[in-house]
């Protein structure tokens, strides 16, 4: 799994011979710079696209491999130990607008098969948006499968590039949901590149020293994706730079004259506001999961139990490792779970999540 923050690979190595999926082990691989670079100047339309993408798609496959060889090395695993790998690839565009929606994940199946000599389930996302759904988000049936309860409403909330929620309500006539919010990390680690020789904020120092501009947040929540009503999923071509620099440019933003570290704290409340209205919009009393890149945000962690102590309303909230689940490797492990899905034939898109008009099993198998 690579996600869009595109920071690099997320491999997880997940046992499902019991009812219950089982981590046995995870590992990172970081993209270097210049491969960061590579993908995220994909994001949006620029010239020289085709070769640059599909160079990087057979690239990317081998550098998943490398990292594949080097996993099994450390657990003393060959390949034959392996029943398949679930491939989400990195994603580059996701376009779910009809008509003619389309979303491109780099990260050749087929060269991953033959260079590690494992089958390779991918291509998880075109059936579902074939059936008109928006391909995405796929990990919502992973999360029934872990956290499920029938005695109280469960969030699990991931903080990626982008941010995106699991609504598992305790109620059966109740259907699950799962949609992308809005900005996660990506906008943020994006604005503090800028100023910064470094990758993120880390734990939200930066963003500390700032104070959140109560006028510009309000002007920022009035993007029509916020209002837009689920099934919905975005990525990093819509909320990047470009996209904040339009507002930032208004006259009536400009004037305020906001200090670098304001905005980086107003982008974090941002995130935790998208977030928190959708949770509250949902249930009035749950428990609220958080996993992905942003937990190690105290700053933004911080914005989301302000947030959400105002609504005085009876929310827990938690971390998926409270749970003795790593919140680093879910997304991982969701796609390992995919993949077994495949292989079994178990029913694995949840319609009411992406809008597709039935349920299927996704993926394509890709031999050595």
């Amino acid at each position: 799994m690579s996600g869009t923050s595109a920071d690099g690979i997320d491999l997880a190595l997940v046992d499902f011979s019991q009812p219950t999926p089982k981590l046995i082990a995870s590992f990172y691989q970081a993209y270097s710079q210049e491969i960061q670079h590579k993908i995220t100047a994909l994001y949006t339309p620029d010239s020289n696209e085709i070769d640059r993408a599909f160079h990087l798609d057979k690239e990317l496959a081998q550098l998943f491999a490398q990292a594949i060889s080097i996993f099994l090395t450390q657990q003393q695993l060959h390949s034959s130990d392996i029943c398949a790998i679930g491939n989400h690839g990195q994603t580059i565009r996701h376009r779910p607008e009809q008509p003619h929606s389309f979303t491109l994940q780099i990260g050749c199946s087929q060269t991953l098969a033959t260079y590690t000599g494992i089958k390779v389930i991918g291509q998880f996302r075109q059936k579902d948006m074939a059936l008109g759904g928006q391909g995405a988000p796929l990990v919502p049936a992973f999360h029934r499968a872990l956290f499920h309860s029938d005695k109280q409403d469960v969030f699990i909330v991931n903080i990626g590039g982008i941010a995106n929620l699991t609504f598992l309500p305790a109620q059966k006539h109740l259907s699950i949901l799962g949609y992308d919010t809005g900005p996660g990390n990506a906008l943020m680690d994006d604005w503090f590149k800028q100023f910064h020789q470094q990758n993120y904020d880390k734990n939200g120092q930066w963003a500390s020293t700032g104070t959140v501009s109560t006028t510009l947040l309000k002007y920022l929540l009035t993007d029509k994706y916020f209002s837009l009503t689920p099934p919905k999923s975005t990525g990093r071509e819509y909320f990047n730079l470009q996209w904040l620099h339009n507002y930032l440019q208004q006259p009536h933003i400009s004037c305020l004259q906001l200090s670098p570290a304001d905005i980086q704290a107003t982008l974090a409340a941002l995130t935790a506001q998208t977030i928190i209205a959708q949770v509250i919009r949902l249930s009035k009393q749950a428990k609220i999961y958080l996993c992905g890149g942003g937990v190690h945000n105290k700053y933004l962690k911080d914005q989301l139990k302000q947030q959400l102590t105002q609504t005085q309303q009876n929310y827990e909230i938690l971390l998926t490792n409270q749970k003795g689940i790593d919140g680093d490797s879910l997304e991982a492990m969701a796609f390992a779970w995919l993949a077994f899905a495949y292989d079994k034939k178990f029913l694995s898109n949840i319609p009411a999540v992406t809008g597709a008009c039935k349920e299927t099993t996704l993926g394509c198998a890709f031999y050595p």
